[in-house]
């Protein structure tokens, strides 16, 4: 299926590893020029490095906070300065804080809120007249399952990530007369460097700790998530075959969340 994204120029940030890695490879692959971002340069570079071997697409990396609004005006500039356009946002950076309601202090809060729900209005705000003059774009944002049902000791991250969700349904309605569209994708429990780090601290068997996993979590279909099945539906919502989608938030979970 060709899933006409040949040409289009995208920025993915948490680009160097787990389902953002996973994501810009997919729109590589499809033909798209890729801009990354990740805090590490290093991790970045060898990111960046890999999908273009992978793929033989062209692959920028830029090491970028998206917490700090100086370093997305950046990562905005540099991506415009060498393609001359942006027609995909992925907002997939983040990192899982969860605890109970009473042990976050209000820094806690303030990083969480900086760094997903602030980091996605900031990008958006420069992403939109970018994908104006482009004719149109597609906005995905990466939030969780917590954002729809949230678990005892969840906070901030549940309530960052039901904010996500919020921003993109206002977002779809706002920037819909502009062929823009805004969806979010919702994680369960997938594959990721964080799993692989945890399993090697323990001394334990990767393999063995995911089916742990997906035994805690009882899901319908028994087994963790690839990050590239992640990638494919965002990828998917991201191109011209998922043009009529807009304003909805999509489970990825096999099936483990409570609610549609």
């Amino acid at each position: 299926m060709d899933l006409g994204l040949q040409g289009k120029v995208a920025i993915v940030t948490g680009g160097s590893a787990g389902i953002g890695y996973a994501t810009a490879r997919a729109l590589a692959q499809e033909g798209a020029n890729v801009v990354i971002c990740a805090r590490r340069a290093d991790a970045l570079e060898d990111a960046a490095s890999s999908i273009r071997e992978d793929t033989g697409g062209e692959v920028l990396g830029v090491p970028t906070d998206v917490s700090r609004e100086e370093d997305i005006k950046k990562l905005f500039e540099t991506t415009l300065e060498r393609f001359g356009r942006l027609d995909i946002l992925v907002n997939n950076a983040g990192k899982s804080h969860a605890e109970p309601v009473t042990a976050v202090d209000d820094a806690g809060w303030q990083e969480d809120l900086d760094l997903k729900v602030f980091a996605a209005i900031r990008t958006m705000r420069l992403a939109v007249p970018e994908m104006i003059k482009a004719g149109g774009g597609a906005i995905v944002n990466v939030v969780n399952i917590g954002a729809k049902a949230p678990a005892a000791g969840s906070v901030p991250t549940s309530v960052s990530r039901a904010a996500g969700i919020a921003l993109t349904k206002a977002a779809s309605k706002d920037l819909g007369k502009h062929n823009i569209r805004v969806n979010a994708v919702c994680i369960g429990l997938i594959k990721s460097d964080q799993h692989a780090r945890r399993a090697k601290a323990a001394g334990r068997d990767l393999d063995e700790l995911y089916e742990e996993m997906a035994k805690q979590r009882g899901g319908p279909l028994g087994r963790v998530g690839e990050a590239e099945e992640a990638a494919d539906l965002i990828a998917f919502l991201a191109s011209e075959r998922g043009r009529y989608i807009s304003g909805t938030a999509i489970n990825m979970d096999g099936g483990a969340s409570a609610v549609v």
